[in-house]
């Protein structure tokens, strides 16, 4: 009977625990159940925002960003402080949230932390710099629950950072606009620089073939990663840099457009892709954001070197079927070292699947941004 007794006061204590992770949902194997956030535009989020449903709108900026102007009713949760434990601002998993940034990276990377933890209801809507309703100025008001998170949240301008600010503008920081992503389906993208300049890589999956082409990188012969007929008009001086040019003379060659500056860097060491008649590329924009793309490979010797780039964007494949598999594809991460890694070319070729969730989903590294076909990723 003691025995009995301690089981269930054991089972109830569990129970408790279970319930006391502030709504947080377990799965059957008692692990926190996750979601996945929702991506809208942001006409979307403003009839969203007009509902008196308990919504909740999240800006994820720095506190001199919200400061300087944010959409009015909305709360400040910096990215940055969005770690393990859920907020203290956020204590209903299943309320309703908007999140925002400056321009969409911030918003994406908070939205995955977020449903990561369990919240079931996360809409994702990009930038304030494409809002086009109110904007109101001022600092955050504290929640009553968040007074003794106040200095931790706040990051505060010092003289450093104002000249660090201002170095960067110098140097072609945020003055200089960002480059957006717009991420078509398996190793395809179409990049749209500040200066207005088109890139289209890896032409194959996807929508977006309609503007106009200045630059088609490709990195290897494959049927699925040369089909230049998509795009469906390319300016007077187009250029275009295959595996061929990029490999000239058998050297990794490199590229300065003005707007962008293109590298070629090794790819392939399988039995699908020979490492002299494929490439990958770092891309580095006019604002000094880089940007890795593997290319069809796997591990390649060259990756310990590139961990000393301090890149800021890095694209894996990992469809474990032609390429490396998720789990080489996340030990490559590591090595590489970039800031933010995205995982893509996740299964072989296939026009009408060209993504997998769950294999985005198990792409587990720091810095992770899962970026499905269609939507736009801001390169700041």
């Amino acid at each position: 009977m003691k025995k009995l007794c301690g089981v269930l006061g054991l089972m109830f204590l569990l129970l408790i625990a279970a319930c006391g992770e502030k709504g947080q949902v377990m799965d059957g194997d008692g692990m926190i159940q996750t979601f996945e956030y929702t991506q809208i535009s942001q006409d979307e989020a403003r009839e969203m925002m007009a509902k008196d449903d308990g919504h909740v709108i999240v800006d994820v900026r720095r506190e001199d960003e919200y400061a300087e102007g944010h959409i009015p009713g909305a709360i400040l949760i910096p990215n940055e402080s969005i770690d393990v434990d859920p907020p203290k601002e956020l204590p209903d998993f299943d309320q309703i949230i908007l999140v925002y940034c400056r321009s969409g990276r911030r918003s994406k990377e908070a939205s995955q932390k977020l449903a990561d933890m369990g919240y079931s209801k996360v809409y994702e809507f990009g930038g304030i710099i494409d809002w086009t309703g109110d904007i109101e100025t001022g600092e955050s008001e504290p929640s009553k629950d968040s007074n003794d998170m106040q200095d931790q949240d706040a990051l505060p301008i010092t003289e450093e950072a104002t000249d660090n600010s201002n170095a960067d503008a110098e140097n072609g920081g945020d003055d200089m606009g960002a480059a957006k992503l717009l991420y078509q389906g398996h190793a395809s993208m179409r990049i749209i620089t500040a200066e207005g300049k088109v890139i289209y890589v890896d032409p194959f999956a996807g929508e977006g073939y309609d503007v106009p082409a200045d630059l088609i990188l490709m990195t290897h012969s494959h049927y699925d990663h040369t089909q230049t007929d998509e795009i469906a008009t390319k300016n007077p001086d187009c250029e275009t840099i295959s595996w061929v040019e990029a490999l000239s003379g058998g050297q990794h060659q490199n590229f300065d457009l003005g707007y962008v500056k293109v590298e070629a860097v090794e790819a392939g060491y399988n039995k699908n892709h020979d490492v002299n008649e494929c490439v990958g590329f770092i891309l580095t924009f006019s604002n000094g954001v880089t940007l890795y793309l593997s290319g069809d490979t796997s591990t390649t010797p060259q990756m310990n070197d590139l961990a000393e780039r301090n890149l800021d964007y890095a694209f894996f494949c990992c469809d474990g079927v032609y390429n490396m598999d998720v789990q080489e594809a996340i030990e490559c991460a590591k090595t590489v070292g970039a800031k933010h890694n995205i995982p893509y070319h996740m299964i072989p070729a296939d026009k009408t699947n060209c993504f997998d969730q769950s294999v985005a989903e198990s792409f587990d590294v720091p810095g992770r941004i899962i970026v499905k076909p269609g939507e736009e990723l801001v390169l700041e």
